[in-house]
């Protein structure tokens, strides 16, 4: 018997982007760029970035910036020997440092991570890590809502059921349920792209104070953090915020609210593609190991799955803001692998929404027919506004309410038991009861919708 290959111990998720238990983010662009080597090449952008800012000041000289720059290859370092010894130290920066500055070589070794502290590489690298994911983001984000946009002006008389606490309401159109979809959707994007403008380099030194800089030469210390800055396409902080964390808490609210925003996309998708309601359809379902007949929703089983993983990620990002001290034990920690695992899931979901808002397949013939299954009752609101000025309100009210339970008893509609009824043989009752005509401004509201960009 062949004995079975003995697994990577570094794990395919930590290279390749994919995850056996992951197939919601796996392949998608968010997991390329939060893998261990994208993590590793913005460490290493980040202690390069800091020579050449300081260089840039005359704190350390050009030559420096060069050699660092050079050194700083991603290929030439072993991820999985810098997870191994960050035990060591608690953090992946300590061996880095020491590679690094041995690759550099004794001449302009000292100038590796002078006068920097290991949070503000890592928080840099994870600012950088976050800014590379959502430029991959926001374009998933931008096909959903093209998708979307044009879904909502092609079905903006498409009537429906309107449902409410999961039971028939009064009519609605599809286009005014794709119009509200692109709505979450682009409060997604502006927030994200609020936060990803906002991502800022730390830089503090070992306790926020920048010490070590003045130490090193610096006359003016504030300087360095906004040439950091500038080097890495990110924002100065006023401050170091090694304690102080809005970025990250913002980021964490950002990445929740789009994973929940897409989650409403899915789970709506999920109801009205069920067999028995079957409005619309994925455009390539999913197959089933046991039932050949079967084309699930997968897109938005994946997309539901990573809306109800977000917010308890997002909640452990929210508790590390009590972080003590100036710099905390556990709290910074407890950081690192949720926010990967949130933007990893929010980005994948970005891009299976994408595919799901360009393949979404809509049946009008099918929401029409269910206007029909309660037999009328669905414009019973309408009716009761316009029999009220005929019969008066009280009388209008129990007509309706006996005549709701005659429906079913008789499988008559109401329209034609309200043809039964004398006093209303002058009324245009065919319309009165059409659900296509009791959309309200279902469809103005749609073109409202349809004007934001």
């Amino acid at each position: 018997m062949t004995s079975p290959a003995v697994p990577d111990p570094a794990g395919s998720d930590t290279d390749a982007g994919t995850s056996l238990l992951a197939p919601g983010w796996t392949g998608s662009p968010a997991a390329s760029a939060t893998g261990d080597r994208a993590y590793l090449r913005a460490l290493l952008d980040a202690e390069a970035a800091l020579t050449r800012a300081q260089a840039a000041l005359g704190l350390a000289p050009a030559e420096a910036a060069d050699a660092v720059g050079a050194a700083a290859d991603p290929a030439a370092f072993d991820a999985h020997s810098l997870a191994e010894r960050a035990r060591g130290g608690g953090n992946p920066v300590i061996p880095l440092v020491a590679d690094l500055t041995r690759a550099v070589g004794e001449t302009y070794g000292p100038y590796v991570h002078r006068g920097a502290t290991s949070q503000d590489i890592l928080d840099t690298a994870t600012m950088l890590v976050a800014a590379r994911t959502l430029d991959l983001l926001l374009p998933d984000l931008a096909r959903t809502e093209g998708a979307l946009a044009r879904l909502a002006a092609e079905h903006r008389n498409t009537p429906m059921p309107g449902r409410t606490l999961t039971q028939h309401a009064v009519p609605t159109v599809f286009g005014l349920k794709a119009a509200g979809w692109r709505a979450l959707v682009l409060d997604a994007r502006d927030r994200i792209t609020a936060v990803r403008d906002a991502l800022p380099v730390q830089l503090g030194g070992a306790a926020g104070t920048l010490a070590a800089f003045g130490s090193y030469g610096a006359t003016d210390p504030v300087a360095l953090p906004t040439a950091y800055a500038g080097e890495l396409g990110l924002r100065a902080p006023v401050l170091p915020w090694h304690t102080l964390r809005t970025p990250i808490a913002d980021l964490a609210g950002a990445l929740a609210v789009t994973a929940g925003a897409l989650g409403k996309i899915a789970v709506d998708v999920l109801t009205l593609s069920r067999t028995e309601i079957g409005e619309v359809a994925e455009g390539s379902g999913g197959g089933s190991s046991a039932m050949p007949h079967k084309a699930n929703p997968v897109r938005s089983t994946l997309i539901a799955a990573a809306a109800r993983r977000a917010p308890q990620l997002a909640a452990t990002l929210y508790g590390s803001l009590a972080a003590e001290d100036e710099r905390p034990a556990g709290a910074w920690h407890a950081e690192w692998e949720p926010l990967r695992d949130l933007l990893r899931l929010t980005g994948g979901a970005a891009r299976d929404a994408a595919e799901l808002a360009e393949g979404l397949r809509v049946r009008p013939d099918v929401m029409r027919a269910h206007l029909g299954l309660t037999h009328g009752l669905i414009v019973s609101e309408r009716l009761s506004a316009e029999l009220a000025p005929v019969l008066g309100r009280a009388r209008a009210k129990e007509l309706l309410t006996e005549l709701a339970a005659r429906t079913y008893a008789e499988e008559r509609s109401l329209g034609e038991l309200l043809a039964d009824v004398p006093e209303l043989r002058d009324l245009d009752l065919a319309d009165l009861t059409d659900p296509a005509r009791y959309t309200g401004a279902a469809a103005a509201l749609t073109d409202r919708a349809l004007e934001r960009r």
